[in-house]
């Protein structure tokens, strides 16, 4: 399993190389020549690196590893996510993008830039240079594949159909749903997950601008829950509605969890995907306005758990067990059967890692009320077993869908992790 350590990978070359903070420093003894000079480099890059403070290490998850990184890792506090739509008609195109965004990350999860400084100020710069001067803030790439990629419009565009799984199919429409067009599928998807959201965008534009001639922006959507400097307790976050959000989670250090719950295992179905997992994106408009009017008591028992301390119905700590069986002395259900806590963990047999960010885009043109809500990322070994058995009940009489409406759905495959040397995919295309 992914180990969640934030300490720098010293045995990759990566950690050698120039980092943003260096060139800013270096420019400032000598200008952009002494930078690139060779003479000298080496004297200049110990003294700086040597002046690293320990924060700055420890904001650095490794890129590379067993499994990609951003799903088992704890959750940062802002999210940049995109789907993209391939334009190229060539595979080897599609190979060279995998390459190219595996080493541009492996960089940028560092805190370095995607390429040197040039001497030559009639080209653009390889780095747009927005985080220039930032640190790694915990930066996180995560990349996945969608069913079009393999079939669209019943063609097989890149010979990759016979290695479809058949969990990779696009998720059925569920009751209620309202997806518009401008928020649903997509052929590749990136997940830029940091503490900074100006880290998390710099990320994406750079993986997006290399991309250019190989595939474009389908839609994209940030995301953000409360920060740890505001949180020192870190406490589960709270969504736009007030109440806590993912408490019941597997858990991410067990490893024999992971393996049963999130990591696709040897046998599940093409073994290109083993140690990769399957991502479920939904983006959920939230109407607050129509919340913000509901008394306590009626947004209590929507959810089934208390506001204020998150536990549920007839228990005080937020992680206690459910008690699905207490009946109060009218015969009901303590915990209300249309109750979204009840609905969400059924018998409790089906377990999805949840990573969710509430997101806040203005106004919606249409109402002129808040375009608020969240973006709901789930991570699974299979779908079929967990995602969809879950949606179907929520679908059909939680409560909570008189106060939301799911504009956006996706679903990737997200790949297996890389070692140094390799590249995110290479067991998909090779």
């Amino acid at each position: 399993m992914e180990k969640n350590t934030n300490i720098i990978d010293k045995s990759s070359d990566i950690g050698k190389k120039i980092s943003r903070r260096d060139i800013l420093k270096t420019a400032g003894v000598g200008g952009v020549g002494v930078i690139l000079g060779a003479s000298g480099l080496g004297g200049l890059l110990s003294i700086t690196e040597s002046k690293a403070t320990t924060k700055e290490a420890h904001e650095i998850v490794p890129f590379y590893g067993k499994q990609q990184s951003g799903i088992t890792t704890k959750t940062q506090n802002h999210v940049y996510f995109v789907s993209l739509d391939v334009t190229t008609s060539k595979k080897e195109d599609l190979v060279q993008l995998f390459k190219d965004w595996t080493k541009a990350s492996a960089l940028l999860s560092e805190g370095k830039a995607v390429g040197d400084l040039s001497s030559n100020e009639f080209l653009p710069p390889k780095d747009t240079g927005e985080a220039a001067g930032l640190s790694a803030s915990n930066l996180t790439v995560t990349f996945g594949v969608g069913p079009s990629l393999f079939v669209k419009d019943s063609q097989d565009r890149f010979g990759l159909k016979h290695k479809q799984p058949s969990e990779l199919v696009d998720l059925p429409k569920f009751p209620l749903d309202a997806l518009e067009d401008e928020w649903t599928g997509g052929d590749l998807c990136i997940q830029a997950c940091a503490d900074d959201l100006q880290v998390a965008f710099h990320a994406v534009r750079n993986l997006i601008r290399i991309a250019r001639g190989k595939a474009i922006l389908r839609w994209a959507q940030t995301g953000f829950q409360r920060t740890k400097q505001a949180d020192s307790k870190n406490e589960t976050p709270r969504n736009l509605f007030g109440f806590k959000d993912g408490s019941i989670n597997p858990d991410v250090n067990d490893e024999k969890e992971m393996n049963k719950q999130v990591w696709v295992q040897p046998g599940d179905g093409p073994d290109w995907l083993v140690n990769g997992s399957y991502l479920v994106v939904r983006r959920i408009q939230m109407f607050i306005e129509v919340w913000d009017r509901s008394t306590l008591k009626e947004q209590e028992n929507t959810f089934g758990r208390y506001r204020d301390s998150g536990a549920p119905f007839g228990k005080k700590n937020e992680f206690d067990p459910l008690d699905l069986k207490h009946k109060n002395d009218k015969g009901e259900y303590s915990l209300p059967v249309n109750s979204h806590t009840r609905l969400s963990h059924g018998d409790g047999s089906q377990q999805i890692l949840r990573r969710a960010y509430s997101y806040s885009d203005g106004m919606d043109l249409k109402t002129g009320s808040f375009d608020a809500g969240l973006l709901f990322l789930c991570f699974q070994r299979s779908p079929s077993k967990q995602f969809i058995p879950i949606q179907n009940r929520l679908a059909k009489m939680d409560k909570l869908n008189e106060y939301t409406s799911h504009k956006g759905s996706a679903i990737f495959a997200c790949l297996p992790g890389t070692k140094p040397g390799g590249f995110i995919g290479e067991t998909l295309f090779n």
